[in-house]
């Protein structure tokens, strides 16, 4: 028996011996998502004779899984019908654009090819659209409505240059190109190694079908930026359609280019930066709550969804925006339950939809996300209060967009204007000595929160808020007020501890105060 026991246990041992062998000789290899976009990038470059081209920014479709049953299939054509039908619905007004494009011909989506007839023959059985006319009329027809008037297309991407991977998503992959080597875009595909490309591939083995699936993001994304114009939306500058090895009419957006919102740096900028994108975010939600579509919910809310242009923030993802409005009945409360990580919110129901939840899921988000970082800290005094209110008030989901916006306009009237400056009719503790085009090279000291990393450069609205600046800093013993201004019309000052490196500088000011020039 004990021989046996031995012999059993040697068997095991020897069973996870081999068993650790195989896995180490036979395991897939690792490599990041980003190292694999770029080899991907890198060698359809090199296989296609134009190296430039946009299709060149797709990777190669996955391998299909072999093991998929049929029966899924109608699954996945169902939810292709689905965002079709997503897509016309935005498309139901007509676009402001006009005229006929270049890529009139080209299909928005091509859902009955030859020998797919079948296939999708019981899609749109319950679907609003005319049952007498072939689907693919209908998406041929919203994309030649969509494409009129593009200004930039295929030809215009035909020689991008200085190409570079910036990110990519569940579903897009996102690149930064220059087009003729001065003006930079945004193209954005879909990203044939990403998570929804490839989950679906193992699901349903089909990747022209997948493809259809996620391009519809891109499509509807497309359609939302064409639709909703506005100063804090991405504008979209055209799109191509191209084919690329097995799959037809793989569509890239074209879209303007903008910097990735980094909140550590953001906690970093002056307070009026902080503000200008706390500010452009309202006005943005505003718009949303009465678009022409209808009250617009972001429902991927986080500043990773947003991009700065020129210090102005811009939504830059638009494919999880939805106009849908919860439905209710009165006698089930918790329809309208909003569930966040600190707390909930129960709203009203009223006319068989929960009210204004698209319109309070935005405001608070903006928020957890944005207002309680970026609006109090480091803000004049005077306006501190009013921030607070503002902070409060969407915390708790008592404003309104329209309120809030009333309120953050107001802040802005105040600091704009000066009225934030305490009314010191005392004059100062010292006296200072101003030389007109006059700057002073170095004699730097940091302060924070400085438009400059390796001095003290702030906004001031006058030169009595420059000189209480000065005197409230100890080293400070001249500043020098530039010929730049902010965005509100603030002007920048360099503030310094002496005064010994003065130079000659035209359209600048120095002040010094007295008997600090020989210090």
């Amino acid at each position: 028996m004990k021989r046996r026991k031995m012999v059993v246990a040697a068997g095991f041992c020897l069973s996870f011996l081999v068993g650790t062998l195989m896995n180490l000789l036979f395991i897939p290899g690792f490599e990041p998502h980003g190292e694999r976009v770029h080899r991907h990038h890198h060698e359809n470059r090199q296989q296609q004779p134009d190296a430039d081209a946009p299709a060149r920014l797709h990777v190669d479709e996955p391998t299909p899984v072999q093991t998929v049953t049929v029966g899924r299939l109608p699954e996945l054509q169902r939810q292709i019908s689905e965002r079709l039908d997503e897509v016309l619905r935005y498309r139901q007004r007509r676009a402001h654009w006009v005229g006929t494009g270049p890529l009139e011909r080209r299909r928005l989506m091509d859902l009955e090819q030859r020998g797919e007839g079948e296939t999708y023959k019981g899609i749109g059985k319950n679907n609003n659209y005319d049952q007498s006319q072939p689907t693919v009329s209908i998406a041929t027809k919203s994309h030649r409505e969509f494409t009129r008037g593009s200004v930039l297309g295929c030809s215009s991407i035909d020689n991008v240059t200085n190409v570079q991977y910036l990110g990519s998503g569940y579903t897009k992959a996102v690149y930064k190109a220059t087009l003729n080597s001065s003006f930079s875009v945004a193209l954005k595909s879909v990203d044939f190694g990403g998570h929804d490309m490839e989950n679906c591939v193992k699901k349903y083995g089909s990747s022209t079908d997948c493809y259809k699936l996620a391009s519809f993001k891109i499509v509807k994304e497309m359609t939302l930026m064409e639709r909703l114009q506005h100063p804090n939306i991405l504008k979209l500058y055209g799109y191509c359609y191209q084919d690329n090895n097995d799959i037809k009419d793989t569509v890239t957006a074209i879209t303007e280019l903008g910097s990735p919102l980094e909140m550590i740096q953001l906690l970093q900028t002056p307070w009026e930066e902080r503000f200008r994108i706390c500010l452009s975010l309202m006005r943005l939600l505003q718009y949303l709550a009465h678009s022409p579509l209808g009250s617009v919910t972001l429902l991927d809310f986080r500043p990773r969804q947003f991009v700065l242009v020129g210090g102005v923030l811009k939504v830059t993802d638009l494919d999880d925006a939805s106009v849908e409005e919860t439905p209710c009945s009165l006698s089930s409360p918790s329809d309208c339950l909003m569930e966040f990580p600190a707390r909930n919110f129960t709203l009203p129901c009223h006319k068989g939809h929960c009210e204004g939840i698209n319109e309070k899921r935005n405001l608070y988000n903006a928020y957890r996300f944005f207002f309680t970082y970026l609006l109090p800290h480091s803000a004049p005094s005077a306006l501190r209060p009013l921030l607070d209110k503002i902070v409060n008030s969407t915390g708790e989901l008592i404003w309104d967009t329209d309120e809030t916006l009333v309120h953050l306009e107001k802040v802005l009237d105040i600091y704009r204007n000066g009225h934030y400056l305490k009314n010191n009719t005392q004059t100062h503790k010292t006296e200072y000595k101003r030389v007109s085009d006059a700057s002073i090279a170095v004699e730097n000291y940091r302060c924070w929160p400085s438009y400059q990393h390796d001095g003290c450069l702030l906004s001031v609205f006058s030169i009595d808020e420059a000189i209480d600046v000065c005197e409230s800093h100890a080293q400070c013993r001249a500043f020098i007020m530039t010929n730049q201004s902010t965005w509100t019309g603030h002007q920048l000052a360099l503030f310094k501890t002496g005064a010994a490196s003065m130079r000659a500088a035209p359209g600048k000011l120095a002040y010094i105060r007295l008997g600090a020039a020989e210090s």
